[in-house]
């Protein structure tokens, strides 16, 4: 943790380009959710070329440099995922396929929280199981519980796109102080 505040600085991003989504909606409920004690910054990413190695051997883009260099600096992770044909979106692997490469991956050994919303009934359930597999070889340390699946999101978010479902803001609230004890118990 940062200690010179004493604050966890969490970084979150969502893996949906859609200027209405419904996933980044949930990432802006998570900071307006956060525990005392806890900021969550956001990050886009929209600017993350698409991976090419060839690309990498020349030297990160300046909007892979930064993610990575974010995600380095952040104490824990929140990442909020869409489910796109059983999975999650290219746009998410794509960033983490760029912030894995070496040398030094950020994800080892990082405190992740994740959720996600979607129109069908399951709520991102099989994107978020993805996303577990990719971390289990990046070495993230993800919050097992509890699950924040936002199914029928249509309803649970108003015009504004702000969350009104008062389980699922429930469920934030419990992630998020989930991943905050979890931070501190791998950092103590």
């Amino acid at each position: 943790m940062s200690s010179s505040q004493g604050t966890l600085n969490v970084l979150g991003f969502a893996g949906s380009l859609r200027k209405a989504s419904y996933n980044k909606a949930a990432l802006r409920a998570a900071q307006e959710l956060a525990p005392p004690g806890m900021t969550i910054e956001i990050f886009d990413l929209a600017p993350i070329p698409l991976y090419n190695d060839d690309v990498r051997l020349q030297g990160f883009p300046p909007p892979a440099e930064q993610f990575r260099a974010r995600i380095k600096a952040a104490d824990a992770l929140l990442i909020v995922t869409p489910e796109y044909n059983h999975s999650m979106p290219g746009v998410l692997k794509n960033a983490i396929d760029w912030a894995s490469r070496p040398p030094d991956q950020p994800f080892n050994g990082k405190p992740i929280a994740i959720m996600g919303a979607s129109p069908g009934v399951l709520g991102s359930v099989r994107a978020q199981m993805h996303l577990r597999m990719c971390f289990v070889f990046l070495n993230g340390l993800l919050v097992n519980q509890p699950e924040v699946l936002i199914g029928n999101a249509p309803s649970r978010f108003d015009a504004d796109g702000r969350l009104t479902d008062e389980t699922s803001r429930e469920l934030i609230r419990k992630l998020l102080d989930a991943l905050a004890a979890w931070t501190k118990r791998l950092r103590g």
